[in-house]
This record gives structure tokens, sequence and C-alpha cells, in this order.
């Protein structure tokens, strides 16, 4: 297919006359004509003033080649190891409070602490590992997140064991109206810091 087979296929999927793309582009229909006949090729101007009106790339009028297309769902890896141990993070929040509900056991604070573990050691991958890939945006709403995540469990067995408890990962009601508000202060707290110091930066 040469360059007058594809102003003709073109015209024709635009649903255009030669009248209609001669006045598109300035031309007579005479001069359409003789392009679309091999007679005659368009000049620089009119190449440009095609590639517009049909929306492809010069490239593909003069020589038939087609972008490349970029692939439609390019999920780059940090964003993955973001993802994934945002997912850990839950998991191991969830894990914790199940398992020691159940249990009531330092031990069974174990399987929680690990997931939450994992959960940071991928963050600190993507985070190092793909520094090229320039994702300062990416981490920024993976602390916003992850932050009530990642704090929760941490702040409650420290919270617990300071009042003499057990190492319990959510904090006990038991202990006290005050020490509890103050639990849910520091974690509010701590989580909106994190959040302002992190916002956007416009």
């Amino acid at each position: 297919m040469n360059i007058a087979d594809r102003i003709q296929v073109l015209r024709r999927k635009s649903g255009m006359s030669q009248e209609e793309l001669a006045d598109r582009v300035g031309v007579s229909r005479q001069a359409v004509s003789k392009w679309e006949s091999e007679q005659s090729t368009p000049d620089l101007e009119r190449v440009i003033q095609l590639s517009e009106l049909f929306d492809v790339s010069t490239d593909y009028l003069l020589r038939g080649i087609e972008p490349v297309k970029k692939e439609a769902l390019s999920i780059r890896p940090p964003v993955i190891f973001a993802i994934v141990s945002t997912v850990m993070n839950t998991f191991g929040l969830l894990f914790g409070v199940i398992t020691w509900y159940e249990e009531q056991t330092a031990d069974a604070l174990l399987p929680g602490a690990v997931f939450l573990a994992l959960g940071l050691m991928l963050y600190a991958v993507a985070r190092f590992a793909f520094a090229d890939h320039r994702e300062p945006g990416l981490y920024r709403v993976w602390w916003r997140i992850n932050i009530w995540l990642v704090s929760f469990m941490p702040l409650s067995v420290f919270y617990n064991l300071l009042l003499g408890g057990v190492p319990a990962p959510y904090p006990q009601l038991h202990r006290g109206l005050t020490a509890c508000c103050i639990f849910w202060l520091v974690y509010l707290g701590t989580g909106l810091l994190v959040m302002y110091r992190t916002r956007e930066r416009r």
C-alpha cells in the first residue's frame, strides 16, 4: 500500500468525499483525485494537515509505518510491590488481632508480626531496588494508607504493656477510659502527621 492508497482508505474510513477532503485541506477536488490516482503526491504542508485530520502520524502517511502502541495495562514493578506489601500489612493486622483474640498469648502475635515485617520489607524493596523508576507519588500514597496498618498493632502492644497488661494487638478497654483515649489520640495523631508529611506538593 502506497501513500495514494493510504489517503484513499483513510478518507473513506472518515466518510468523506474527495470534495470534502479537498475543502478540509484547502486544495481542489482534482488535487485529491490526483493524490489517490498516484498522479501526484501532497506536499509536506498537506501531509501534516492530512495526518492531523485523520489522526495518524506523518510516518504512516508517507511510509506506512505505524507507531508502536503502548501496552494498555502496563504495571510497573514498584506498583506491584506496593500493592502486595499493602495486602501483607492488612493480613498482618487482621491475623494479629484474630489469633490473639482466640489464644490470648504473646506467641499469638507472631503470625501478624511476620506479615507486617514482610509487608515492610516488600516496601523497602520497591523503594530502593527500583529507585530509578522515580515513583514519589506512589510512595506517598503507600504511606498514607499503610501508616494506619503498620502502627496500630505496635502501638497497642506498647500501650497494653505500659499499663501492666498482656501484649494485646488492640487496646484493652478495661484499662480505663482516659488511657484508652490517650491511645487513640496517639494513634490518630501519628497517622495524621504522616499523612500531612506525605501530602502532595503542588
